[in-house]
């Protein structure tokens, strides 16, 4: 077993300039070399200060260009374009590696694996543990299919070889600590020929992410691409450090504050902050209602509270009293309106003071990605973190992609777009 040596001074992954995207090959030591010149990372998408369009949204900011009709309906255009770039790199790992069946892990409403099965004609098994999910997906797949059968009437021309096959899904709950023999279970097996599987999770929450790449060691599994998510759930200890690189560093750890700062969207919030818009008081009042959740029932922390619509339009206690029902509280607690204004007034100094919190949510996100990647490496698999989607719609924009033979300059391919 070789441990990467890898120092602290690597790049922040998805923040580079196109033409400079760092690249980590599987056994590579010190900083990754710069990509050559030209080579634009997550496909068209700009790295520069000011956010570009994707192509495929230049006609129309809510429809790709590069999606048929059927395959964006229902589909928001960040959801778009995730599972237009996830599912072509997909198809191609798979043929690079001779992959017989797709896994796709906590697949929610099936919007990505329903583009990899009937739109590019991979077999596919769909696993997500919510029942109405899957029972939507389901729904969604017969609705896809009987409207790629009236285009193929109206456009004869346009007529798939072969039957379609809509994805086989399946309810279950992956454990983060224990295999899950139904994901290794193929659809279908070749005689003399054993099962070979592509895991992969678009945005697979938590420790959903750290589950794929313990699968990864089983023989069936092939490769692997995962965009992880929802870092501040992952499990203490467990989900993170996973590389005993990463665990050897001193002061290595990331407290829920850093993991959870790191889930949010730089790029929306400089936006947000150009515009100076209203928006930005949720802070202050979120702040407040912290104050009174925590002098209310100091044993409750990090308290779900569902997102409160149109906040600049609400009185700062009104805020707080819906919050308070939103986390499971009395909503008529007695409030303290006198400190309520006190906390109103401070509202510039907590945007300043979160601004400069998300300034390290690049940082931090790249040392989970790195302890991922490196944990992948420590076991000689070969794996490279990949740029694949435009970070202005996509911040967690970064693919692992682990395979278990070297695949050399092939893995350059896969982050291009396809024509």
């Amino acid at each position: 077993m070789k441990t990467p040596s890898l120092p602290l001074s690597t790049g922040v992954f998805h923040r580079q300039p196109v033409g400079h995207t760092p690249v980590l090959v599987a056994g590579s030591a010190g900083r990754p070399d710069p990509a050559p010149a030209g080579r634009a990372a997550a496909g068209d998408a700009g790295r520069g200060g000011s956010s570009e369009t994707p192509s495929e949204f230049l006609e129309n900011p809510s429809q790709s260009s590069r999606l048929t009709a059927p395959f964006r309906k229902h589909v928001r255009p960040k959801k778009q374009h995730e599972i237009r770039r996830l599912g072509e790199l997909v198809k191609k790992l798979s043929g690079l590696t001779g992959s017989t069946q797709v896994v796709d892990i906590g697949s929610g409403q099936g919007h990505l694996s329903r583009f990899m099965s009937l739109g590019l004609g991979l077999t596919v098994k769909s696993i997500d543990g919510d029942q109405r999910l899957v029972e939507r997906a389901r729904r969604l797949d017969r609705e896809l299919l009987q409207a790629l059968e009236k285009e193929e009437k109206r456009k004869p021309q346009v007529t798939q070889a072969g039957p379609r096959c809509s994805p086989h899904h399946v309810v279950r709950w992956v454990e983060p600590t224990a295999l899950c023999q139904e994901l290794l279970l193929p659809l279908e097996t070749r005689p003399g020929h054993g099962a070979r599987l592509l895991l992969t999770g678009l945005h697979a929450c938590g420790d959903l992410s750290v589950a794929l790449l313990r699968h990864f060691s089983c023989p069936e599994v092939v490769a692997l691409a995962s965009v992880g998510c929802c870092y501040m759930k992952l499990s203490e200890p467990g989900g993170y450090p996973l590389s005993r690189w990463v665990a050897g560093l001193r002061g290595s750890e990331l407290p829920y504050r850093l993991r959870e700062g790191a889930c949010h969207a730089l790029e929306e919030y400089a936006e947000r902050l150009r515009r100076a818009g209203p928006g930005l008081r949720t802070h202050c009042y979120r702040a407040a209602l912290e104050t009174v959740i925590r002098a209310a029932r100091p044993e409750l922390r990090r308290p779900g509270v569902q997102g409160i619509p149109r906040v600049h339009e609400l009185k700062i206690e009104e805020y707080v009293q819906r919050g308070l029902l939103r986390a499971g509280l009395d909503p008529q607690l007695p409030l303290d309106l006198a400190a309520l204004r006190a906390h109103q007034a401070q509202e510039d100094r907590v945007v300043a003071f979160f601004s400069l919190a998300l300034l390290l949510a690049p940082l931090v996100e790249t040392l989970i990605l790195l302890d991922r990647l490196l944990y992948l490496q420590e076991q000689d698999f070969h794996a490279e973190l990949l740029p694949i989607f435009s970070p202005e719609l996509s911040p967690r924009n970064l693919v692992l992609v682990a395979t278990k033979r070297p695949l050399g300059e092939a893995f350059s391919l896969l982050e291009t777009e396809d024509s």
